[in-house]
């Protein structure tokens, strides 16, 4: 593997100790024989709003990736076999969760549609579902009345007991789980709206805090972190300069686009200038976004079993695994 080198855009050699580091070439001569099972159409269908994805790193990137989590998945289920075995007895095998985390704008959603179309395309048809936590924050209202609209997505903003037992239900092979919808147009959770979860065989959760592991003022010790349900998780990293340039880019084209429904959320923000909207959006990433990710979201990156760092042009410039 290549020397690390310390820059402003890449983890430092000490930060990644614990890690096998690979720059593209030598990761994507991981990918073996995994079949290319997308084309080119259907990669662009997946992007997140604002996001790219050039469709070459889905062979280079993703395939290698989507090669390793097949043997995870299949070292997984010989011990489950070697542990019932043990206890002399049957039972389901129980769903295989990944844990995606990441910034806002980093690209989360990308990833994990991504994932998902080419994990149900393995020889095996294996079911993957997809939920992001967004569905879990707090509504609008309760966030309001608590004086925490300002905190939205950090750790104290989310129903963390909710989540949790929707995670301990889907490894516990209930039938028919239900998680809470979110809406972008409207930035808050859809009253009476579900998705649900009918045990998978795995199970790809996105969002910002899941692999926090601060514990709350008030929580009991005994409660589990979220990050404990999963079975592999995933880190996508960028540099500051990168992630508040693509936020402000999105602001933007939102204001051209969703902001103009009278539905939106930021409805009142869709006819401003362009300064005054960039003067805004920079004070959201700056008082929230940032600051969330400062004290939150970014501590947690040496927590991932993978982390993906991606460069200003939104491309991978580096993949790390952790050594086992």
């Amino acid at each position: 593997m290549h020397a690390l080198t310390d820059t402003l855009n890449r983890p430092s050699r000490d930060e990644l100790a614990p890690y096998h580091v690979f720059d593209e070439a030598e990761w994507s001569r991981l990918r073996a024989d995994q079949p290319m099972t997308l084309d080119q159409d259907e990669i662009f269908a997946l992007q997140g709003f604002n996001d790219y994805i050039d469709p070459g790193q889905v062979e280079t990137i993703y395939l290698p990736l989507s090669r390793l989590l097949s043997l995870y998945v299949e070292a997984t289920g010989a011990l489950h076999n070697a542990t019932y075995k043990f206890l002399g007895r049957d039972g389901p095998q129980t769903p295989y969760i990944i844990g995606i985390a990441g910034s806002v704008a980093v690209g989360k959603t990308t990833t994990a549609r991504l994932l998902q179309a080419l994990i149900a395309r393995w020889p095996t048809r294996p079911k993957v579902d997809l939920i992001t936590t967004d569905g879990f924050l707090y509504p609008n209202a309760k966030l309001l009345e608590e004086g925490m609209m300002e905190r939205k997505g950090f750790p104290e903003s989310y129903d963390v007991a909710a989540l949790i037992a929707f995670l301990a239900d889907i490894k516990a092979g209930v039938r028919r789980v239900e998680a809470p919808v979110y809406s972008h147009l409207t930035y808050d959770r859809v009253p009476g709206k579900t998705i649900v979860v009918d045990q998978p065989d795995i199970l790809i959760v996105e969002g910002l805090n899941v692999l926090q592991t601060q514990r709350l003022s008030g929580e009991r010790p005994r409660v589990p972190f979220v990050s404990d349900f999963f079975d592999f998780s995933i880190y996508i990293d960028a540099d500051e300069e990168s992630l508040e340039h693509w936020y402000l880019t999105r602001f933007f084209r939102l204001k051209e686009s969703r902001f103009t429904d009278p539905r939106s959320y930021f409805h009142k923000y869709a006819h401003i200038s362009d300064e005054e909207a960039r003067t805004f959006a920079r004070g959201l990433w700056t008082r929230i976004n940032l600051k969330n990710l400062r004290e939150n979201v970014g501590p947690t990156k040496l927590r991932a079993d993978l982390i993906l760092h991606k460069s200003e042009d939104h491309r991978i410039s580096q993949v790390a695994l952790r050594r086992v």
